[in-house]
């Protein structure tokens, strides 16, 4: 037989196995090791001993929102450390705009920036005569300036939202949750070209940090979507050769409806879970329970940390999350709940229980996106009921101060568990919620193993994982977290040829800071190189 490409000389982590050699015919590996070596072949490659894995696979990101943002002013902690700080980039960049149009940034975070929120009346002194838009780090909040409040019908706030306001009553600027709908009018939809562009741009940068594949966590609508189009970006994206990357995207609840002719709860033309390809493809169903843990808005059963007022709320009804599950399990979707109070994940867990008993259905594969707040006792009914719980290592770094402040240390141990649910059997898979954090999947591999906040502290030492298997979380688990295990995950003969190439073992702890990615394959072609 004569394959497309051996590549050889290099230190293969197949997932089961290490070697030497990979061989690679129209996208597939076809061998291993010496079985490979041994091919003739149109091409080889000698990869210097580097170490080869298989591509990192995000299972919780957004993908064309990231993109679209790299154009915004960035007000993270790299950037800004005061309010002050926040108010002066919006400043500079106004001053490179016309008047009236919008400035936008996004990134901040009140828990390490001094002087907390920016306000309003900081962004009308920062910006006068500018539409002016701060977005929180979580993406679960936003700050506006009374240029764009004014444009607000503040008298019918959604449910599952508020606008913040100060002692006499005032609006702060400080948009929570659902409010945050109110600026749809002025900013949705986002423009095909724009999602596009963004998915070029964001795509690109994944390859750089050897992602392959990527689980998109909510397009069409809700809180997270881009446009009711956003499916056809993807596929516009796809025709020009810039989507770069597997992209498996999660519908928002919201665009789902009864369908006629008994079909059930769905997309129109009867589309769910699983249409499309191995390049592009319709995932899960994606549904808002709650809130932020860093923002102290996600749903708990005891107060924050020093608010002794303050539980969180739901972002929609706890009676509506249960019927919308079950509508969704019964008409075939995957269903991927986003759920970060402890409140929340019970309420979750009760509905996913309950649409289970009702229509029984093996494998179903239905999930707990981020899961940040998983008590014991709910800890062993995930398990029970085979989910998928979808936590963001990289969180325990850039937002662990943040989420020990509002837990208490009573609840530090219970704080986006990873051994725990390997112990319990869960497979586990690993993602990002970038932009959330930085999503580079080597950082995250390092966080899951060391579970250090950004100030040094230990957050939950107990949920730390071995290398290997904050490797396998970043591949196998992702790829079976989006039924895609069968062509992802691993490198073995009649998968994809999906890998990223390394300059150290990512395997090794002792190398975690000093690995690169020196090269990024899809279907077996070199598609990026240091």
């Amino acid at each position: 037989m004569r394959v497309d490409t051996v590549y050889e000389n290099a230190r293969v982590l197949t997932g089961r196995k290490r070697t030497a050699a990979l061989a690679v015919l129209h996208g597939r590996i076809v061998a291993v090791g010496e079985d490979a070596e041994g091919l003739s072949a149109r091409g080889r490659v000698d990869l210097g001993g580097a170490v080869v894995v298989p591509g990192f696979h995000d299972a919780h990101n957004h993908m064309a929102h990231f993109g679209i943002g790299l154009d915004e002013v960035q007000l993270g902690v790299d950037h800004c450390k005061t309010v002050d700080d926040v108010y002066g980039a919006i400043a500079r960049r106004a001053a490179e705009l016309p008047p009236g149009t919008w400035v936008v940034g996004r990134g901040y975070d009140q828990n390490k920036l001094d002087g907390g929120h920016p306000t309003r009346q900081g962004l009308d002194r920062a910006a006068p005569g500018y539409l002016v838009r701060v977005k929180h780090t979580s993406e679960h909040m936003v700050v506006v300036n009374t240029a764009v409040l004014e444009r607000l019908d503040l008298a019918n706030v959604p449910p599952g939202g508020d606008v913040v306001r100060d002692a006499d009553g005032s609006p702060t600027g400080l948009l929570r949750e659902q409010a945050q709908l109110l600026l749809r009018p002025l900013t949705f939809p986002v423009p095909l070209e724009s999602v596009v562009r963004g998915l070029d741009r964001a795509s690109a940068r994944y390859l750089s940090e050897g992602i392959t594949s990527v689980q998109e966590a909510g397009v069409g609508g809700g809180l997270v979507g881009q446009t009711p189009a956003e499916l056809a970006a993807y596929q516009l994206a796809r025709d020009r050769g810039v989507l770069r990357v597997r992209s498996t995207v999660m519908v928002a609840a919201s665009v789902l409806h009864e369908l006629s002719d008994g079909a059930g709860f769905g997309l129109d033309l009867g589309l769910r879970t699983g249409f499309g390809d191995d390049r592009l493809r319709i995932g899960a169903m994606k549904l808002f329970a709650d809130g932020s843990l860093i923002g102290r808005t996600c749903a708990m059963h005891e107060p924050f940390a020093g608010e002794p007022d303050n539980v969180g709320y739901f972002q929609v009804p706890e009676d509506e999350i249960a019927h919308t599950i079950l509508l969704a399990h019964e008409a075939g979707w995957q269903i991927a709940t986003h759920a970060i109070g402890d409140r929340a994940v019970t309420v979750v867990l009760d509905a996913y229980e309950a649409a289970l008993a009702h229509s029984p259905r093996a494998d179903h594969r239905h999930r707990i996106e981020h899961c940040a707040v998983l008590s014991p006792i709910e800890l062993t009914r995930l398990a029970k009921l085979g989910l998928i719980a979808s936590p963001q290592g990289r969180f325990v770094n850039e937002l662990g101060d943040g989420m020990r402040a509002a837990l208490g240390p009573e609840r530090e141990a219970w704080c986006y568990r990873l051994r725990s649910l390997l112990d319990a059997g869960c497979v586990l898979p690993a993602s990002s919620d970038r932009p959330v954090v930085n999503g580079a999947p080597l950082l995250g591999i390092a966080d899951m193993v060391r579970r250090r906040t950004a100030s040094g502290e230990l957050l939950g030492p107990d949920e730390r994982l071995t290398p290997e298997e904050a490797l396998r979380a970043y591949t196998y688990g992702s790829a079976y977290a989006a039924f895609a295990e069968q062509d992802l995950g691993t490198l073995e003969p009649g998968k994809l040829a999906d890998f990223a190439v390394l300059s150290a073992d990512v395997t090794d702890a002792d190398a975690l800071d000093d690995v690169r990615v020196l090269a990024t394959a899809v279907g077996g072609e070199l598609v990026y190189e240091a």
